[in-house]
């Protein structure tokens, strides 16, 4: 009796196992297109001071990871990073590059982190998700309090 216990938990516990593609990089959002990984655009987001704003850059007028998806779905795999505090921003193109811009007092039309929903696969693998539908343009991963960017295109 023991031993059928043991075996059909043993059974059950396999058949939650995630069998989906698996990020080869750790720390790097993937876009999930059906069993395809396509890794986000890896920078380091310059920031800039003016009068009452900050400005965070990235250059390029474009990310070369792209999506079709309106509400795209990302997996990561972390080691250093913690998904949870994963933040997604629109970038506007300007001058050649993407960016963001911060007003130092907090206005109601200045840029918001667009929601997403993050679930735990398995330890150290996460799938998130944008939890509205984007619209074309250029977008941004960051965790939060960070200069670290993960971009990638809506088109």
């Amino acid at each position: 009796m023991l031993r059928t216990l043991v075996l059909t938990l043993t059974v059950l516990s396999a058949a939650d196992k995630y069998q989906g593609p698996r990020p080869p990089k750790p720390d790097v959002p993937y876009l999930l297109h059906a069993g395809n990984l396509v890794e986000t655009e890896t920078a380091e987001a310059s920031e800039e001071k003016r009068k009452d704003n900050t400005v965070y850059a990235v250059a390029g007028a474009a990310s070369p990871a792209r999506t079709p998806l309106a509400e795209p779905i990302f997996l990561i795999e972390t080691a250093k990073l913690q998904a949870e505090r994963i933040e997604l921003y629109k970038l506007e193109v300007r001058n050649g590059r993407r960016e963001v811009v911060f007003a130092e007092k907090r206005r109601r039309d200045g840029p918001r982190a667009v929601r997403v929903s993050v679930t735990r696969i398995e330890p150290n693998l996460y799938r998130i998700e944008a939890a509205v539908g984007l619209e074309n343009g250029e977008y941004s991963l960051t965790p939060a309090g960070s200069n670290q960017v993960f971009c990638f295109q809506v088109y």
